[in-house]
């Protein structure tokens, strides 16, 4: 009845970085159950026990009602609840949760590497890094806590340990760097041992950023830090740490860089470097570099990983000749091929996302060469059956094709697959339709958020960018919080955001901002992209009922909206500075993305106004009542001076365009209900003046569906998502993309690719409209945080005959699926124990029911039809 509970947002909760995780579970009982009570259980070090009771409902987030866990210190819990009649259920299974090391006085690991002298200005080769030991037969448990100055993957006698990638992640590096914790008691042996890294450049010491990029953005060394810790039958403990005793040499990673690729020599590798009794040849003495153990944190988030494996639909010969897999969907990761030939033959892989004249067109990708090569080591004359077995270690592309050249022998497709790579979080949402067009835009989105939730969530994962950007995520939040549950990613990276933020409130335009990089992008303050401070610590309060985020972000929310109060003075209108405003307005020109119909101070003024007010309700969630009192004052003046400014006394905006109207509907920007009224209806107009087409970029387009629709046009909001002509939605799902494009036309009509700098075939921000799509079409919205209440109220449009909409909440999936038959609309609901859903259909009387699955048939009346 009762799940295992769950630490913070972790689903593997060893190594946690909290002393006092905050416990979540979920409930399975008969209708009629409501929680009334609850009883945590910990079993802590030497068997204690403790337990605590308390009266009450809650079931998600629960403070952890014990003295805090030390370092390394584990407790198995588990919880019991209480019905409205005192009738305790049974003890759920006990959870495991693990500290890792707390304090950084816990740390003695050092940074080690290669000692030998480097060229700042060159890629250098990576290194590998050894040590050997010795242990007793009494080891009753081990823990390997790991980072690196760049890239690190360890294994121990030979045995890789883990299956993450890509680790740590890409953080404000010299202010927080990840470690992870590994139980690796069963990699260990009596008598010798060995352990061992393989390092790659990454993010620390890698080419990142613009046209190329910039090296050694964080230091020039490549470095581990590891602590072996080993726990002894008497309770002793061994620490094996990287210091001046492990030696460092060469391995077969000739280079290693996020945007080139990997070049690997197999004729290189070095046979039994990570096992006991290696000779050493070739290895020297490391050098010894220094961290602030301070910055060593533990991850919020969970890791890089392998998370789908996807073969080739069609072999293709181009005019070249050259030999192209197409995969069928545009994806993130890396090839493993499996080949047999000569030593010394190389194998090259060239990615791409798209082809144009037959051939892979790599002009979008900037300077990202993206090749990896596999040079063979060749089978021994006795070994007639060799296979070589090979993918890159330390980098990641984005790709639908590859172009294979250099292949030994006869080529065959199926010694090619691709692995899919992004942080391995929780599918949480879902969403189907009767229409097969809607349905893979949904899985347009889908995997768009999964290509660039690598480590960060960044704006692209092909070209030589891929950065956090700010304003992507700010609007893409909602949907990602339904989709995947990304609480603990998004909540790490919002670290990140206040660790780059400038004393005087400004929020960078990406986070982890690039050393050295603001000749192409100086840190100044930009709305929709700094917004992110305020918005997105709200989303996940009111996707995942954390108030602890909104606790945690609020010093760096307010900061923001200090400054844009400073920079808009006692007008309250941000007119001035450098905006991108409505960024990637379709009728943009390639070369100036920012020239968009709507005014960017318009957009800066409306997001000064939603930032203001959503502050005044975090405010009041946190019991700040004197700042909830000023904030809630500064967004009225915002929204006086907003009106007075850009609303004519009609209703009609001085920009007359779609993103205005947007903007304005949805942050409530209007004085009267007779002007509101007005723009919706014009909003409406301009849609259908524009053939029902897109007119919209970052800013407008998360919102011009629920402005539509919020003022009683749903029938064009519907319009506008089944136009099929460019720029649209559709468009780009006819036009065969498999994930959302950056440009709305990256793909013009013709077949040919726009010509802009700029144009990516996997950007997430124009996926925002999904978030209409599960609660409009699926109809389902979240109305008290967590998913604690929600409103089924599903608005069929008749070009739909069914629909269907699922989310694990953080209290158990809910579900709403909808079908038309015979002019009448059967509506199907699961609601899971903790959440009451207000029942609002079409045409029908509303109603409140409890959790349980509940079925409801109403004649079918559809909105769109009426507006």
């Amino acid at each position: 009845m009762v799940s295992a509970p769950r630490f913070e947002h972790l689903r593997e909760p060893l190594g946690i970085g909290v002393a006092s995780p905050r416990l979540s579970w979920k409930l399975a009982a008969p209708a009629g159950f409501e929680q009334s009570a609850y009883q945590i259980e910990a079993v802590r070090r030497g068997g204690r026990t403790q337990s605590e009771a308390a009266v009450s409902s809650e079931q998600l987030l629960v403070e952890w009602p014990f003295e805090p866990l030390v370092s390394r210190e584990s407790a198995a819990v588990r919880v019991r609840v209480q019905d409205g009649d005192g009738e305790w259920s049974a003890w759920s299974p006990a959870a495991t949760v693990e500290a890792g090391l707390l304090e950084p006085s816990e740390w003695s690991a050092l940074p080690v590497g290669g000692a030998w002298a480097e060229d700042p200005d060159a890629e250098r080769r990576p290194s590998l890094v050894r040590r050997e030991f010795s242990l007793p037969d009494d080891v009753v448990g081990a823990r390997l806590y790991v980072t690196a100055h760049g890239l690190a993957e360890v294994e121990i006698n030979g045995r890789r340990i883990g299956q993450d990638a890509l680790a740590p992640d890409w953080t404000v590096y010299g202010k927080r760097l990840t470690y992870r914790t590994y139980d690796v008691l069963d990699a260990l042996r009596t008598g010798d041992n060995a352990i061992g890294a393989w390092l790659g450049d990454g993010w620390y010491r890698g080419r990142i950023g613009f046209h190329g990029g910039y090296p050694n953005l964080y230091g020039a060394d490549l470095s581990l830090i590891a602590q072996l810790e080993m726990t002894h039958a008497d309770g002793r403990r061994t620490t094996i740490a990287t210091d001046e005793d492990w030696s460092a040499g060469f391995g077969p990673i000739l280079r290693s860089n996020l945007y080139f690729g990997e070049h690997y020599d197999a004729r290189e590798e070095i046979a039994g470097w990570s096992l006991p009794g290696f000779t050493g040849d070739g290895f020297s003495p490391v050098a010894v570099r220094s961290r602030d153990a301070a910055t060593l944190v533990a991850p919020q988030g969970p890791p890089v990983r392998n998370t789908q494996i996807v073969s080739p639909v069609q072999v293709i010969t181009s005019p070249s000749g050259a030999t192209v897999l197409d995969f069928g969907q545009n994806l993130v990761g890396r090839l493993r091929i499996r080949v047999s030939g000569a030593r010394g033959a190389t194998v090259q892989l060239r990615h791409a996302e798209v082809m144009q004249d037959g051939e892979i067109y790599t002009r979008p990708l900037r300077g990202a060469l993206a090749t990896d090569r596999y040079t063979l080591r060749g089978a021994a004359d006795s070994d007639t059956d060799h296979v070589e077995v090979w993918e890159p270690r330390f980098t990641f592309h984005g790709f639908r094709y590859a172009e294979i050249t250099g292949w030994p022998g006869e080529f065959d497709a199926s010694d090619v697959e691709a692995l899919v790579y992004h942080s391995d979080m929780e599918r949480t949402g879902w969403f189907e339709s009767s229409d097969p067009l809607l349905d893979r835009l949904h899985e347009n989105v889908v995997w768009g958020m999964r290509g660039n939730f690598v480590g960060l969530p960044t704006d692209c994962p092909q070209r030589d960018e891929r950065l956090g950007w700010t304003g992507d995520i700010q609007v893409f939040a909602p949907t990602a919080s339904f989709l995947y549950d990304c609480a603990g990613f998004l909540g790490g990276w919002l670290r990140d955001v206040e660790a780059e933020q400038l004393s005087d409130g400004t929020v960078p335009w990406y986070v982890p901002v690039i050393p050295g990089g603001s000749e192409w992008t100086p840190i100044r303050p930009g709305a929709v992209w700094g917004d992110v401070a305020v918005l997105t610590p709200w989303t996940l309060f009111e996707r995942f009922g954390d108030r602890g985020v909104l606790a945690t972000q609020y010093e760096s929310a307010k900061r923001w909206v200090d400054l844009v109060d400073r920079l808009a003075g006692p007008s309250h209108l941000w007119n001035s500075g450098f905006q991108l405003g409505d960024w990637l307005d379709p009728a943009a020109p390639p070369e100036d993305p920012a020239d968009a119909a709507t005014d960017r101070y318009l957009v800066a003024t409306a997001y000064f106004a939603r930032s203001a007010q959503r502050l005044a309700e975090t405010a009041v969630e946190l019991g700040r009542e004197d700042d909830a009192a000023h904030y809630g004052r500064l967004a009225a003046a915002i929204r006086e001076a907003f009106a007075a400014e850009y609303v004519l006394e009609s209703g009609e905006l001085t920009s007359d365009a779609q993103t205005a109207y947007s903007l304005a509907l949805e942050f409530g920007l209007f004085p009267t209900f007779e002007q509101r009224e007005w723009a919706g209806g014009r909003l409406a107009e301009l849609v259908a003046q524009a053939g029902n087409r897109i007119a919209t970029g970052f800013a407008g387009t998360p919102l011009i569906t629920d402005a539509l629709t919020d003022s009683g046009h749903l029938r064009t909001a519907y319009d506008l998502l089944f136009e099929d002509e460019c720029p649209s939605w559709l468009y780009t799902v006819k036009q065969g993309g498999t994930t959302i494009w950056e440009r709305w036309d990256s793909l013009r009509p013709d077949g040919s690719v726009n010509p802009g700098g700029m144009t990516s075939f996997n950007h997430y921000a124009l996926g925002a409209v999904a978030d209409w799509m599960h609660r409009t079409i699926g109809g389902l919205t979240s109305v008290a945080p967590g998913y604690r209440r929600v409103r089924i109220a599903p608005r069929p449009d008749p070009r739909l005959t069914s629909a269907a909409v699922a989310h694990e909440s953080p209290y158990g999936r809910i579900s709403v699926s909808w079908r038309v038959v015979g002019g009448e609309l059967a509506v199907d609901v699961v609601v899971p124990v903790g959440v009451t859903a207000e029942i609002a259909l079409p045409g029908d009387e509303e109603l409140v029911v409890a959790h349980g699955e509940h079925r409801f048939v109403v004649p079918f009346v559809s909105d769109s039809e009426h507006r």
